[in-house]
């Protein structure tokens, strides 16, 4: 009777606590434990604060209270509460530019730029890591500190850079999904172009009804079109040794090599990606603490090699199936020319073998699916580079829209003069310009990343600053080797009369040293802004306020987490 007495007097006293976050936490409504014996476990009174010799062994038990304290929640259950960012940003390696340039680096070059691919993804997980873990350890995404650190004609640069960006990952996107509608019911292409301004406003309008279910089944077809290519993969059946001597062998044999190996990192490694995951990561409840910030960045790092894992074993099929078919012995004259200009529009012939006559209908099913997935993504990263770099933030249907109209200009262009074909070059044009964009966001990545100002003990190792640097300098060369290389080949074997190409040279060449000059600049200058907060270390008395909903004798509540970002609460991911 004493028990339960004591258990309605605390339980009067001591109200439940709601978790912070806004509508997006978790409350806790434990209220203060009763033991055996009927007594109330209060939290313990204040310790004195350390001073002197007593300092090390306070901070040593600290930290021991600490662990304990991180360790109560089970392993799995914390990181399936991190899972999201990393799947959300995949799918934009599986866009149809992607798998635009996969198509004809198998059809033209059969296995030999697997190595890219691998290569791609490789550093991709790199970047993509830094840029979760720039994020958790700042507060801020990469957007938001460029704005901090640079000069603002820098600032507004970086920004009409990164929003190009967006535009052309867009691009393939928008023709996508005009192929999709062209195969499903005979659309022409301009056609299709157009709707597509419509069908992304249906998308946003069908979030309102469960954007995870959407998101699901768009995720769902994605991987449908993918175990089809697994599947034509098992029956056309590549040579093992070739695939993986493609895979491992750098090899640029060829004409055209150099472009397309350009367009596979152009498509794989692109720059609004940067901007989008360091934004997404702070959708995240993590705790302000030094081992919860190095927890998050490792659950992270997981999260996303099982998410583009899969992305590289589905472009490698998509490449070795193209590769297979379109080298094989005594191809019908018809699969020859359609594998001479291979474009997502003919590209459903390639799963005959295993879905016969729907296999152009599944096919269009699953490159519309993934075009409109990666519309969330390119949206999401508009809305964070807007936000960041500016402190503007439009509604997503409107900034949804805006970027499609953009992108849709040149798409409409070039399909009303160059048709499907000309289409399908573009794609390729698109994923280049990524690839020279990348720089711009990459450099200010790698120097956040690696400094003491930004990420305090967080930095980057030695190690992954000499591997990460060494890998960005090298597509950042390749990128220059052949804008240059390629210019001076277009100078001297076109058409045109000597006056304009001298016209053209004198346009373009100050152009490049610009372009050359910027990326020298955002390398070498020294990061002066220190946006680093030292997190602050677990204290049993207040975590026992909190849990218990108290405050501590300041009358201040203990913030137990890095401060939630409302302007992200709303972001479709799983809590």
């Amino acid at each position: 009777m004493q028990v339960m007495q004591d258990q309605q007097v605390i339980s009067d006293a001591v109200p439940s606590s709601r978790g912070r976050g806004g509508s997006g936490g978790s409350g806790s409504n434990r209220i203060v434990a009763i033991n055996l014996e009927g007594r109330s476990t209060l939290p313990p009174p204040p310790l004195p604060r350390p001073t002197g010799e007593n300092k090390s062994a306070s901070h040593h038990h600290d930290e021991e209270l600490d662990d304990h304290h991180h360790h109560q929640k089970p392993g799995w259950r914390k990181f399936m509460s991190f899972v999201g960012p990393g799947f959300l940003v995949s799918l934009a390696y599986l866009d149809p530019g992607n798998l635009e340039t996969d198509l004809q680096a198998g059809a033209n070059h059969r296995y030999e730029l697997l190595w890219v691919i691998l290569i791609g993804l490789v550093f991709a997980l790199i970047i993509q890591s830094l840029a979760a873990n720039l994020g958790v350890s700042t507060g801020k995404h990469l957007s938001e500190l460029c704005k901090a650190e640079y000069p603002m004609l820098v600032k507004y640069c970086l920004w009409l850079l990164a929003e190009v960006s967006v535009i052309a990952a867009d691009i393939p996107e928008v023709i996508g999904t005009a192929f999709a509608l062209n195969i499903l019911f005979h659309i022409p292409v301009w056609a299709g172009v157009l709707f597509t301004g419509c069908s992304t406003l249906l998308l946003l309008g069908l979030q309102r009804y469960g954007v995870r279910k959407l998101e699901m089944l768009i995720a769902v077809l994605v991987f449908i079109m993918a175990a089809c290519f697994f599947g034509e993969m098992s029956y056309v059946k590549p040579p093992a040794s070739d695939v993986l001597m493609g895979m491992f062998v750098p090899k640029l044999r060829g004409q055209g090599a150099t472009g397309d190996a350009i367009a596979l990192l152009g498509a794989l490694v692109m720059p609004h990606n940067l901007f989008l995951h360091s934004a997404l990561v702070l959708s995240r409840k993590v705790p302000k603490s030094v081992r919860g910030i190095n927890d998050a960045c490792r659950y992270f790092l997981i999260e996303s090699g099982f998410a583009l894992l899969v992305a590289f074993l589905i472009n490698v099929a998509v490449v070795s199936v193209s590769g297979a078919v379109c080298s094989a012995k005594n191809l019908s004259n018809s699969t020859e020319n359609t594998c001479s200009d291979l474009t997502l529009n003919s590209a459903s012939f390639l799963l005959k073998n295993v879905l016969g006559r729907s296999s152009s209908t599944l096919y269009a099913i699953a490159l519309l699916a993934s075009g409109q997935s990666s519309t969330i993504t390119g949206t999401y990263a508009g809305q964070f580079i807007m936000q960041g770099f500016l402190d503007l933030k439009m509604k997503k249907w409107t900034r949804n829209l805006l970027t499609r109209c953009i992108a849709i200009t040149p798409s409409l262009i070039v399909s009303i003069i160059g048709g499907s074909s000309g289409a399908g070059r573009l794609i390729i044009i698109a994923s280049m310009i990524l690839s020279f964009e990348l720089p711009f966001a990459l450099i200010p990545l790698l120097k956040f990343s690696s400094s003491k100002t930004k990420m305090g003990p967080h930095k980057n190792s030695i190690i992954i600053i000499v591997i990460s640097w060494i890998l960005g300098f090298g597509i950042i060369g390749i990128n220059i080797y052949y804008l240059s290389t390629g210019f001076v080949d277009w100078l001297i074997h076109n058409s045109l009369p000597r006056v304009a190409n001298v016209f053209v040279g004198i346009i373009v060449f100050p152009l490049m040293a610009v372009y050359i000059f910027a990326i020298i600049y955002l390398t070498f200058r020294r990061d002066t802004v220190v946006t680093f907060i030292e997190p602050t270390k677990h204290n049993p008395t207040r975590s026992g306020n909190v849990e218990s909903g108290l405050k501590d004798a300041d009358g201040e509540e203990e913030e137990d987490e890095i401060p939630y970002r409302e302007d992200l609460a709303d972001i479709p991911l799983p809590e």
